[in-house]
């Protein structure tokens, strides 16, 4: 039987409950949410389990120890005296990825990576009279120290790269949204295929695709050539394809239509690409359409949601674009919930509708807010 133990899945702000849900509906045990973080328990076949099919998750952390430091010497001490053979060969490669947040500490992050880096290359030379090399791009092990206050928590990640590469996005517009964000924007819409789904802005198509994985079913990173677990000494990679294989068996068809459109052709483009590359041609329709121009075409309960631009990095005269979505969603797509993701708060001022929800959440560096206009027939404009 495999031992159980405790793990952190890093996130992004704002997703911290949808992703502990999805560690509860997946099995794990002793789910609680932190900040941009969900510490859980589970087994190495769940560790597995869940960089495969988490869809709001960044990193899948294994703590390897905890201990008390007090300044960069006893860093230095603590991590040099830890088992490293373990997890990394003398002739291996890793990385260091750390955080600080401590007055105990007066260097930088980068300093931290460079003394854990040398401690960890002390304990192999002196022990194996040879050192493993540090690889930036492709270690065996990716290794984190975390420091807050005192105390110093020593991870080895198990993802590789984020998990938001899930594998499937050869091209992007300007501004792609990360796909971690519109997995959780999905979630938070309540979006799971019991309605017909829509994004009329759909750039390169990044919401399509992961709402048409929730559909489905879809594990999140089937795409993923690779995770960062499988270079590790423990790697069982039989257990591995029984896992895939397992989650694989429970994809189904979606029930209902997910369609994107977009103005730009060469959008249209990049999102009928990256729908390809995801194997998900067959369920995403996109169209060359102006929202501003179009008609609610599909018939039933629609989900929409779309990720405007903001005004930032996308160049738009902010106020009569807004008023024009307000306009749009009013005229043409009553008794539909209407969600978009947006940077610029003083915009929506424009929109001229009320909203029902208002969900605090960060888009790379910007503060952003998710919001929910239900537009029944005859929904009033502000008073």
């Amino acid at each position: 039987m495999q031992e159980n133990y405790k793990m952190l899945a890093t996130t992004l702000f704002g997703l911290e409950e949808v992703l502990a849900k999805e560690l509860q509906i997946l099995g794990a045990q002793q789910v609680k949410t932190g900040n941009r973080s969900v510490s859980f328990v589970g087994d190495k076949g769940f560790m597995y389990k869940a960089n495969l099919a988490l869809r709001t998750a960044v990193r899948i952390l294994k703590p390897i120890r905890s201990f008390s430091v007090t300044d960069e010497d006893s860093l230095y001490d603590k991590l040099k005296s830890l088992p490293w053979h373990l997890h990394l060969n003398s002739k291996g490669s890793f990385v260091i990825n750390a955080v600080v947040h401590s007055d105990k500490f007066t260097s930088n992050s980068h300093y931290i990576s460079l003394k854990s880096k040398d401690a960890i290359v002390d304990y192999f030379r002196e022990k194996f009279g040879e050192r493993p090399d540090v690889d930036l791009k492709h270690p065996d092990i990716r290794i984190h120290v975390h420091i807050q206050h005192t105390t110093c928590t020593v991870s080895i990640d198990s993802s590789g790269d984020s998990l938001h590469k899930r594998g499937y996005r050869s091209d992007t517009n300007i501004a792609p949204i990360n796909e971690v964000l519109a997995a959780g924007l999905v979630l938070l819409t309540g979006y799971d295929g019991g309605t017909h789904f829509l994004d009329p802005m759909c750039g390169s198509g990044t919401l399509l695709i992961e709402a048409a994985m929730i559909a489905s079913k879809i594990p999140a990173n089937i795409n993923r050539p690779e995770f960062g677990f499988e270079k590790w000494k423990d790697y069982d990679n039989a257990l591995f394809e029984l896992i895939h294989d397992s989650l694989l068996k429970r994809v189904q068809e979606p029930r209902l239509k997910i369609m994107g459109f977009d103005r730009a052709p060469s959008a249209v483009r990049k999102a009928k690409e990256n729908i390809e590359n995801a194997n998900l041609s067959e369920f995403i329709k996109v169209f060359q359409i102006d929202f501003f121009e179009s008609e609610k075409q599909l018939h039933g309960p629609v989900t929409l949601l779309f990720n405007p631009p903001y005004g930032e990095r996308l160049k738009i005269d902010v106020a009569s674009f807004y008023k024009n979505i307000g306009d749009t969603l009013k005229t043409s797509y009553t008794n539909t919930n209407a969600w978009f993701i947006t940077a610029n708060i003083e915009a929506l001022k424009h929109v001229g509708l009320r909203t029902s929800k208002r969900i605090p959440l960060r888009n790379a560096h910007l503060e952003t807010r998710l919001v929910k206009y239900e537009m029944y027939e005859g929904s009033r404009r502000k008073g």
